[in-house]
C-alpha cells in the first residue's frame, strides 16, 4: 500500500510539474498546468488512494498559507487592508445577490457560501502582474487574496458550525469575536516581540548550525498554532498563515528569512503545491450547460467591471490590470466549494457552478494580464 501511494505521488507530482512548465513558457501561472494536470490524470488513474492523497493535499494548503503570509508583512496587510476590505466587502455583497437567482431568490447557505469563494483572489496571479500594479498597489492586492481567502475559511466554517452544530445567532456572534481574539491576540504578541525582544530572537536564531534547525523550529510554531486554530472553529491554514506573517526579515533577521523563505518555497512548489492543485484538478467536478455558462459570464462581467470601478487610477490599462488581479477568483474555492459540499452545506448544483467559475476565472484573468503584458511590450518595442 505505501509503494503505491509513493507510486501516485511520484506520477501526480511529475505530470503536474511538467504541465506547469508549459504554462510558464506559454505565460500563464503554473499552477494552472498543475490544476491542467489534475483534470487529466483524475480521467487517466483509478482506485486512487483518496485518503493518502487529500492527506497529502491538506497539507499543501498547509504550506501555501504560510508561504503567502511570508511575502506579506503585519504593517503591509495594515496599509494594505485599508483599501482592500472595503473593496472586498462591496465584491462579497454583490456577489451574494447574483447568486440569488440561482436559489429561486431563497436565502440559503450556498448563497453565503458561494458568494465567499467568487469574491477571493487568487494571490499567484496577483503576483505575476506585479509589474502592472505597481508595488504600492501590489501590498492592496496581496491583502485582498489575504483577507478574501481567510473570509471564505471563516465563512464556511461558521456556516458548517450553524448547520450541523444548530448554533444560535447569539453563539454564531460568540464565535466571532473568538475569532477576531484570537487573531488579534497573536498579532499583538508579534508587535510585543518585533518591538521589545527583536534584538534576543536575532541572536538566538544565529545561533542555530543548521537551516534544518530553523526549520523545525518554524514547524513547531506553525503546527502550534494551526492545531489552535483547528480547536477555535478556523481552517488550520489560518494558523499557518499567521506564521509566516510574524516570520518577517525585521523579527527574524534578513539572513535567517531568506534561510526560512528558501526551505519553505521549495517544500512547498517543489512537493506540496503540485499535489494539492492536481488533487483540485482530479476532484474537480461540474455540470456542462447553458446555465452554467451564463453564470460564469455575468459574474465574471460584474466582478471585473465592479472591480476596474472601485480600483480606477485615470488609466484604463493599469485599472483593468489591477481589476484582472483582484478578480482573479482562486484555487482556495475549489477548496472551499469541496469541504462545504462534503458536510452539505452547499448543494450539487451550486458546488459544480462555483467551482467552474473559479477555473475560468482564473485562466480569463490571467489571459487579460497575459494580453496587456503582449501590448505593453510591444509598445515599448
Amino acid at each position: 500500500m505505501a509503494f503505491d501511494v509513493i507510486g501516485y505521488v511520484f506520477i501526480i507530482i511529475a505530470v503536474a510539474r511538467v504541465l506547469a512548465e508549459i504554462a510558464e513558457r506559454l505565460g500563464y501561472p503554473g499552477f494552472l498546468g498543475e490544476i491542467s494536470a489534475g483534470l487529466l490524470l483524475g480521467v487517466v488513474l483509478h482506485d486512487l488512494p483518496r485518503e493518502e492523497l487529500s492527506l497529502l493535499a491538506e497539507l499543501g494548503v498547509f504550506f501555501l498559507m504560510m508561504y503567502a503570509g511570508l511575502e506579506l508583512t503585519p504593517e503591509e496587510v495594515r496599509l494594505g487592508g485599508r483599501k482592500s476590505f472595503p473593496i472586498y466587502v462591496v465584491t462579497l455583497a454583490t456577489m451574494f445577490f447574483l447568486t440569488l437567482p440561482f436559489t429561486d431568490y431563497q436565502i440559503r447557505t450556498d448563497n453565503f457560501i458561494v458568494a465567499a469563494i467568487l469574491a477571493v483572489a487568487s494571490a499567484p496571479i496577483v503576483l505575476r502582474l506585479t509589474r502592472f500594479f505597481g508595488q504600492e498597489f501590489l501590498h492592496v492586492a496581496l491583502s485582498y487574496a489575504v483577507i478574501s481567502e481567510v473570509g471564505a475559511l471563516v465563512i464556511l466554517y461558521l456556516l458548517i458550525n450553524f448547520e450541523l452544530h444548530h448554533l444560535s445567532y447569539l453563539e454564531i456572534a460568540f464565535e466571532l469575536v473568538k475569532d477576531a481574539l484570537f487573531l488579534g491576540a497573536v498579532l499583538g504578541i508579534n508587535y510585543v516581540l518585533g518591538i521589545k525582544h527583536r534584538v534576543w530572537i536575532i541572536t538566538h536564531l544565529r545561533r542555530l548550525r543548521s537551516d534544518e534547525a530553523v526549520f523545525g523550529l518554524v514547524m513547531i510554531l506553525a503546527t502550534s498554532l494551526a492545531l489552535i486554530s483547528e480547536e477555535l472553529g478556523l481552517h488550520f491554514s489560518i494558523g499557518a498563515f499567521l506564521v509566516g506573517l510574524m516570520l518577517h526579515s525585521d523579527l527574524m533577521g534578513t539572513r535567517q528569512f531568506e534561510r526560512v523563505h528558501t526551505i519553505i518555497s521549495g517544500v512547498t512548489y517543489g512537493i506540496f503545491a503540485p499535489i494539492f492543485f492536481a488533487w483540485r484538478g482530479i476532484n474537480f467536478e461540474t455540470e456542462f450547460s447553458l446555465e452554467v455558462v451564463y453564470f460564469f459570464v455575468v459574474i465574471y462581467l460584474v466582478r471585473i467591471l465592479l472591480t476596474t470601478v472601485l480600483v480606477w487610477e485615470k488609466d484604463l490599462k493599469v485599472s483593468l490590470t489591477r481589476a484582472a488581479g483582484i478578480a482573479s477568483f482562486g484555487v482556495l474555492g475549489l477548496l472551499v466549494g469541496e469541504v462545504g459540499y462534503s458536510y452539505g452545506v452547499l448543494s450539487e448544483h451550486m458546488y459544480a457552478l462555483a467551482s467552474l467559475a473559479s477555473i475560468l476565472g482564473i485562466f480569463v484573468s490571467a489571459s487579460i494580464g497575459l494580453i496587456i503584458s503582449k501590448i505593453g511590450g510591444s509598445e515599448s518595442g
